[in-house]
């Protein structure tokens, strides 16, 4: 559950946000444009950091055109792992992800600032992926909030060892310890990583459905085969936007991670 409002909360105290959105994206002109608005339009008004994966079209100057997105144009495509420098460049406690074609609800980041400031050890908030105008649950909601890592005392919501990158929020300083995304995995499959790398460092990562991250998926699918981590396992996902999934069975280290997680050391 999220925290009660305290007087910290009240507009004159946070008249700025604590969170930076971080994006990353490659030739989505369009989509980006609608994205940015939106995100533009949360109060309190997040820094917004864009990485530009060496887009051959007009996705780079679409973003300069709006005031306060600090845009970095990249030389070659990093992929995912693109991320990692907009993390580095945040000059707030926590970052957000978002995908070109997704944005955040309108209380969702103050509510995950409260989560976190409220529990210093809770590295990343997963949030509840909506998917289209009408707000569709994406399947990967339920797989989180029924996780079968369970709900440790202290935290606001579910264990889980995945997460839908552009409903995610970190705190900083975890994520930089961790090392952040892997470049190996371009783009499809790097948050299962890094939630190991997480837990392997004791941060812990929960689901919290009250924090809302709103998807409108590209009218072309991003990741037609892609790997997400959730409650304990791959689940393999066959397109980018309410897809379906399959089991996969988690390598031995990986069960160790989730033994530490769950019950201590192995």
């Amino acid at each position: 559950m999220v925290p009660p409002r305290d007087d910290r909360d009240a507009p004159e105290a946070q008249s700025t946000a604590r969170t930076t959105v971080v994006i990353v994206t490659r030739n989505r002109a369009a989509e980006l444009a609608r994205t940015l608005t939106e995100l533009r339009a949360l109060r309190p008004s997040p820094a917004i950091v864009l990485l530009d994966n060496a887009s051959d079209d007009d996705t780079a100057g679409t973003a300069e055109a709006f005031p306060d997105v600090e845009v970095v144009r990249l030389p070659r495509n990093l992929g995912a792992a693109a991320r990692n420098l907009g993390v580095a460049m945040a000059r707030t406690p926590y970052v957000a992800f978002s995908d070109d074609d997704s944005w955040w609800a309108a209380d969702a980041l103050p509510a995950a600032e409260r989560l976190l400031d409220a529990h210093p050890r809770l590295a990343l908030i997963a949030g509840r992926a909506l998917v289209g105008a009408d707000h569709r649950e994406d399947p990967v909601n339920q797989r989180m909030a029924s996780s079968p890592l369970g709900r440790l005392p202290g935290l606001p919501g579910p264990s889980v060892l995945g997460f839908l990158a552009c409903a995610a929020i970190v705190r900083k300083e975890a994520y930089l310890e961790a090392g952040g995304f892997s470049p190996l995995f371009g783009v499809g499959g790097e948050e299962g990583l890094l939630s190991l790398d997480l837990a392997a460092r004791g941060w812990r990562l929960c689901y919290v459905a009250e924090v809302r991250a709103l998807l409108r998926c590209s009218v072309r699918l991003r990741r037609p085969v892609g790997g997400r981590r959730c409650d304990g396992w791959w689940w393999a996902r066959s397109s980018g936007c309410g897809g379906r999934y399959g089991v996969v069975r988690p390598s031995p280290s990986a069960c160790c991670v989730e033994r530490r997680v769950t019950r201590g050391p192995c």
